[in-house]
Order: C-alpha cells, then sequence, then structure tokens
C-alpha cells in the first residue's frame, strides 16, 4: 500500500476545551508528541491519557508482572510532567491487542466518560514512513480509535454502555493521529519541549533497557530530531505534526 504524503502543514484547531489522547503502551505519548500537550494544558485545555495495555511485555529483562506496575508508574509521573492527572489503563494484553468489537467498546466508553472534542492517538498504518513496520498494537489501537470516536455518538452501536450509564457522546469534532506519515497539522514545539524531554525520561528502565547511551543525552537528541522533521513545513519552528481527520 503506498502511503500518503502532504506537505503543507496548518496549525492545529483551537477551538476546543477538552482532549483524550489514546495509545497502546506507556511511552508511546511521550515518544509521540508531549510537547504539544505541555502548550496545550499550559493553555488550560484539559487532557487526559487511556492506555490499552500497561506495557507489561517490553523490557526482555522484567517479567510481565514485575513490568506492568513499574510502567504504569512510570507512565503516570511522566503524564504529570506535561499537566495530564487522568491516566487510565484498559488492560488489554501488550503485544496481542487485537483490533476488534471488544476493543472499540472500551475506547468508545473512555470517549463517553471524558467527552472531549479532540482525541488524539498514534500512527494506525502499516508502516512508519515506508520505512520501518509498524508493530501490531499500534495499528489496531489506532484504527479502533478512529471507528471509536464514531461509535461513541451512536447508542445503537454498544447499548450496554448507555445501560452503564454513560451516554453517547457526539462531540468528538477532530482524531489527530500522531506518527503519521501523512500528516496535515502541527503544534509549535518550541515551549513544550524541555518538558517533553523530562517527561519522556520518566521512562527510564524503558529507555536504559532500550539503549546503551546516557538517557538524557538520547531522549534529547530523538525529541530534537522528531520536532526539527516538520519545522521545514511549519514557518521552521520545531512542530509536533499531525494528520488530523474531521469529523
Amino acid at each position: 500500500m503506498t502511503e500518503p504524503t502532504n506537505t503543507q502543514l496548518q496549525p492545529m484547531p483551537e477551538d476546543w476545551s477538552r482532549a483524550l489522547a489514546v495509545v497502546a503502551h506507556p511511552d508511546d505519548l511521550e515518544y509521540g508528541c508531549s510537547a504539544a500537550i505541555a502548550g496545550w494544558t499550559d493553555a488550560g485545555r484539559e487532557i487526559a491519557y487511556v492506555l490499552a495495555s500497561r506495557g507489561e511485555a517490553g523490557i526482555d529483562t522484567l517479567e510481565p508482572a514485575r513490568c506492568a506496575p513499574l510502567r504504569e508508574r512510570e507512565q503516570r509521573a511522566s503524564a504529570a510532567v506535561v499537566g495530564v492527572s487522568e491516566v487510565e489503563f484498559l488492560d488489554h494484553r501488550d503485544g496481542v491487542i487485537e483490533y476488534s468489537p471488544a476493543l472499540r467498546r472500551d475506547i468508545a466508553a473512555a470517549i463517553r466518560r471524558h467527552r472531549p472534542e479532540l482525541v488524539v492517538t498514534l500512527n494506525h498504518r502499516d508502516t512508519w514512513g515506508g520505512v520501518a513496520w509498524n508493530t501490531p498494537d499500534h495499528v489496531a489501537v489506532g484504527r479502533a480509535t478512529l471507528d471509536a470516536a464514531a461509535d461513541a455518538g451512536n447508542r445503537w452501536i454498544f447499548p450496554d454502555l448507555a445501560e452503564r450509564g454513560l451516554e453517547p457522546w457526539d462531540g468528538v469534532r477532530w482524531v489527530a493521529v500522531a506518527g503519521s506519515a501523512a500528516p496535515t497539522h502541527a503544534v509549535d514545539a518550541s515551549a513544550g519541549l524541555d518538558r517533553a524531554v523530562r517527561s519522556l525520561l520518566e521512562h527510564r528502565t524503558y529507555i536504559e533497557a532500550l539503549t546503551d547511551r546516557e538517557p538524557e543525552a538520547y531522549v534529547r537528541d530523538f525529541l530534537a530530531q522528531a520536532t526539527a522533521r516538520a519545522a521545514d513545513r511549519f514557518g521552521g519552528r520545531p512542530a509536533v505534526a499531525f494528520e488530523v481527520f474531521a469529523r
């Protein structure tokens, strides 16, 4: 499949007050878009995180039963750095998350609970820009989030949610996909970049298992390069790029 491309990045919509970020694992948002989230919370917007798993299969040297609570603690600390206090875990099994009605239901329920206007997720396509293969967890959660944004507003798709007191929410106006090879919009990362670095550094156990480099140097280099990639298409400013789907 040929991945679409887009060269002109527009500023993200600003007429919203609540967002929900839905990803597969701890650290997905910190590698993707926490600099944007820091700017949003600075502006008084409410952001909540929902993670499909606790990332328990992510560190080879730690068995899942020990890894899951550690990564949960690191994720909560990481979110706090960028002004996010609500972090939920859906407890799907890390590494084998399936695109399914059950996953869509869980995400639709989260959307109904939080009632966001903006939903953020991670790259749902098969590859990262046609260069590296994406993981099944990212693909499944990204696709399910795009679908659940509509499911949340339809009382007849998951009627059990209303029976549990979660009334339909048809107020999602946009779904923004971070890490897309076809970005359409961007957020200036300048003000939030230092906190994005500190936020990612909270995942120290994971980072130390991932690289032999000194963690802070590794994180600063990664995020500087990631935000620089969009600069030429966004007025020369470091930016977090998103593919935005309007509803």
